[in-house]
């Protein structure tokens, strides 16, 4: 079987050899041919292109017969076990199909990667750049913006600076805080108030004070030395001290009284408001007041009618609720530390004591539902000996400590509670004993 296959394959190339050769044997005769013409007509063009044509044809038939029998030799002699023969191998451009090449399956292939395409722009066909970020020129107007808020905030605050130095809330705090003996913590809450209040103009309710304590602590020399201030501030015109035994004495004309009343303030408001100014009104001995004024005044103090009626001080001076600020401090003040500041047991009897008195209060009338309530504690005996002191330089005495002792001793208090010492009567009786001497 192998010889049969070896005798085939030989005379098919010994055919293959014998076809090139006439081919090219008749090539050369037509070239000689077409040499020995003179000049080369277009039927002998023709005449060899179509040999030229005829010849590859028949290379192309002869090489796939080769390659067919060459395939089929190949399998037969796998199956028999017999050493295939290869024929030799032929470069050609044409390319190598998937069923020539044996056992092709078997090579492990690279799997090709597809690119991934470039995402062009559509503007000219090309890669465009990204956009550069302009400057917005609402930038420009925002900043503008900030600034001019900037400075309309600057000077609303510059504004109230100046309103408050109107008032001279300073030098007022040191005035009280000089004359005013043992009164510290409601000190420190009425300039609390006033700062507040006074800081601007414009407000949605007047500003109400109710200040409470026993006899003697300090009320209505407190609520002088404040209207002594405003006059001094906003002028005679606009401070009203009104004291209801001297102004208003008979319970029969009360009405009449706070009728009266409601005009001078209603007058005094309107003048105010004009020059742009807060009046102040200041009523002592509030225990004693008619409830025909007390209505009136709640109505002033809580109406909504107009603005000028919010732009006012309030200051209501009594001892109602006094029985409750003795029995808290008698009872309570043995628990203080020795070492707290009299300015520290002040505050913490103010916390301590308004809750108390303001539900007290309210059961009396609902004008104290609209105030702020600041309790006035008892004096001490050395605030007592203060007093002596102030009230002897006014009046030209030496102030000789000796003396002020022999008068301070002179003085009634209460049972000694702890280290504390208080007065009954307080300050009251100081200037009756400095007149006497």
């Amino acid at each position: 079987m192998s010889d049969q296959d070896s005798t085939s394959a030989s005379q098919t190339e010994g055919e293959f050899e014998e076809e090139m050769d006439g081919d090219m044997d008749g090539e050369r005769e037509i070239d000689e041919k077409h040499r020995g013409s003179p000049v080369p007509s277009l039927s002998s063009f023709s005449t060899s292109l179509a040999a030229v044509i005829r010849i590859k044809q028949k290379y192309r038939a002869m090489k796939l017969r080769r390659q067919e029998m060459v395939l089929g030799l190949g399998g037969s002699a796998a199956l028999l076990g017999a050493p295939s023969r290869t024929s030799p191998k032929i470069f050609t451009f044409d390319a190598l199909t998937p069923s020539s090449i044996p056992n092709l399956s078997s090579v492990p292939q690279k799997k090709k990667r597809r690119k991934r395409r470039r995402v062009l722009f559509p503007n000219r066909g090309g890669r465009r750049a990204p956009p550069k970020q302009e400057r917005s020129r609402a930038k420009y107007c925002l900043y503008l913006l900030f600034a001019i808020v900037f400075i309309q905030v600057y000077n609303a605050i510059e504004n109230l600076d100046d309103h408050v130095l109107r008032y001279d809330l300073e030098g007022l705090e040191k005035t009280l805080r000089r004359e005013v003996f043992g009164q510290q913590g409601a000190v420190e809450g009425l300039l609390s108030h006033l700062k507040d209040y006074l800081s601007t103009y414009v407000h949605n309710k007047p500003l109400v004070v109710s200040l409470h304590g026993p006899s003697g602590v300090g009320k209505s020399h407190l609520g002088r030395l404040l209207a002594g201030h405003f006059r001094s501030v906003v002028g005679d015109t606009l401070v009203m001290q009104y004291y209801v035994l001297h102004h208003c004495p008979q319970e029969a004309e009360a009405t009449h009284c706070a009728r009266n009343l409601s005009t001078v303030i209603s007058e005094m408001v309107e003048r105010a408001e004009e020059e742009e100014k807060i009046p102040l009104f200041i009523f002592d001995e509030v225990e004693h007041m008619h409830n025909e004024i007390l209505d009136e005044l709640l109505e002033l103090v809580s109406t909504k009618q107009s603005n000028e009626y919010l732009n006012a001080i309030y200051l209501f001076l009594s001892n109602l609720g006094h029985a409750h600020i003795t029995k808290h401090m008698l009872h309570n003040s043995s628990s203080y530390s020795t070492a707290m500041s009299a300015s520290g047991r002040q505050s913490n009897l103010v916390k301590e004591l308004t809750p108390i008195l303001r539900t007290t209060l309210e059961k009396l009338h609902r004008l104290w539902t609209e105030a702020d309530i600041l309790p006035l504690g008892l004096l001490e005996k050395g605030h007592v000996m203060e007093c002596f002191l102030d009230e002897m330089s006014r009046e030209g005495f030496y102030p000789d400590h000796t003396s002020i002792e022999r008068l301070a001793g002179e003085i009634e208090y209460h049972p000694s509670v702890g280290a504390h010492q208080y007065s009954l009567t307080g300050c009251k009786q100081v200037v009756a004993k400095v007149n006497l001497l």
